[in-house]
């Protein structure tokens, strides 16, 4: 079959796949070319499918029962194409993209790994797409967005797909507004502030699955977070669906604001979206800045990363070192406190030299606090140690 643009076959896991050739729409060295080719194509966004893998087989292995997939922006296949071979206990995926181009590359690529009656396919808008599947015998058991930007355009139509119990996978790009640069556009987008600080990322995800409760919410539906991750460009999470005003309840009661102060780095989380929280630090006495209402519930569930674990480890799936590293931190820092500590930029702000992580690490757990490691960031802490005794602790470190 031919196209009207430049491709290449790839094997990424168990699928092979037509692609766009980036490199033929590469027009300055600083091009981000999957935006460029006809069919979006990231090569760089693996980890994102190779996570995206496990997790929904450690999903299936939960719930134990045959499952119906979806993948609404599919763009050239390649996610749920993966799904259908790796996963087992998939009954049908069903692939969506408005865009024609990709509606026939992926048809080509279902062809290519002799998935007819498993893949199903359509062209349409990816909302008009969900709201078909709202009915309840026509919903899904998993929802996989993996949009270019944000995510929350879809958000209303994919939680009215999901069946009860069902699993909800998301991605957002747009980190420029969750991270705090355009702070107005992530309060329109996601409905809360965010912060410029050294943990923004983990904010952004907060940010994130903040949105999704108060909008399942809306359709009295509980959301609990089994994973998250933030890598390279993007942020992920995967939330676990539960029907009921009360479950609905529960989760709202999980949301409230993250308050920093950027004087002594002093920070503390306010329960309750209708919060009224301390205006001044506690430490220092300088304003408090807020970001939310977030998320502040935990963003991984141990259990689940447990789970997700075992399934590297299991015949037929080979993930890169990479996924095997990120799932092995974020187990490790599932159930530890909210907020990270940096410690290139605390020692920057101390104008003291950068000791060895690990030494500082050990002082905390000498003077009787937990420290981790976090995969936001590899020179990053998460500790409950207080702003001043972290502090403490490095200057004690460098000398």
């Amino acid at each position: 079959m031919t196209f009207g643009f430049p491709v290449e076959e790839t094997k990424e896991g168990a699928a092979n796949v037509i692609v766009p050739r980036l490199e033929a729409f590469r027009r300055n060295v600083w091009d981000y070319t999957p935006s460029r080719a006809p069919v979006f194509y990231n090569p760089l966004t693996r980890l994102s499918r190779d996570i995206a893998v496990v997790a929904l087989q450690a999903y299936q292995r939960m719930v134990k029962r045959v499952l119906v997939v979806s993948e609404p922006l599919a763009g050239c296949g390649v996610r749920g194409i993966r799904f259908a071979k790796e996963v087992q206990g998939v009954r049908k995926v069903h692939l969506n993209d408005i865009n024609p181009e990709a509606f026939n590359l992926m048809k080509h690529n279902v062809q290519l790994n002799d998935l007819k009656g498993v893949v199903c396919l359509a062209n349409k808008d990816a909302n008009l797409f969900l709201s078909l599947h709202a009915a309840p015998n026509r919903r899904f058991d998993y929802i996989d967005l993996d949009p270019s930007g944000t995510p929350v355009y879809y958000l209303d139509s994919a939680v009215r797909a999901l069946r009860d119990g069902g699993f909800l996978a998301l991605t957002a790009t747009d980190l420029a507004p969750l991270c705090g640069v355009y702070p107005k556009a992530a309060l329109r987008k996601y409905g809360g502030l965010p912060l410029r600080t050294e943990y923004c990322h983990e904010l952004a995800i907060r940010l994130l699955i903040g949105r999704v409760v108060s909008i399942a919410a809306m359709h009295e539906i509980g959301i609990s977070v089994l994973f998250s991750h933030s890598s390279s460009h993007y942020i992920r999470a995967y939330h676990l669906a539960t029907y009921g005003a009360k479950k609905a309840d529960e989760s709202l009661r999980k949301m409230g604001y993250t308050l920093h102060c950027f004087a002594c780095l002093h920070r503390e989380t306010a329960p309750g979206i209708l919060s009224a929280f301390n205006e001044s630090c506690s430490e220092c006495g300088s304003p408090l800045k807020s970001a939310g209402p977030l998320w502040l519930g935990n963003i991984a569930e141990s259990g689940f990363c447990e789970q997700m674990e075992k399934e590297t480890m299991s015949k037929g799936f080979a993930p890169r070192p990479e996924a095997v590293r990120t799932l092995s931190l974020i187990k490790a820092e599932s159930d530890a406190p909210a907020t990270y500590y940096v410690l290139d930029r605390l020692c920057d702000k101390l104008n003291v030299p950068i000791p060895p992580l690990t030494k500082v690490m050990e002082r905390l757990r000498e003077r009787g606090f937990k420290a981790l490691g976090t995969h936001f960031h590899s020179r990053g802490i998460r500790t409950d140690a207080p702003a001043k005794t972290v502090t403490e602790v490095v200057i004690e470190a460098v000398g």
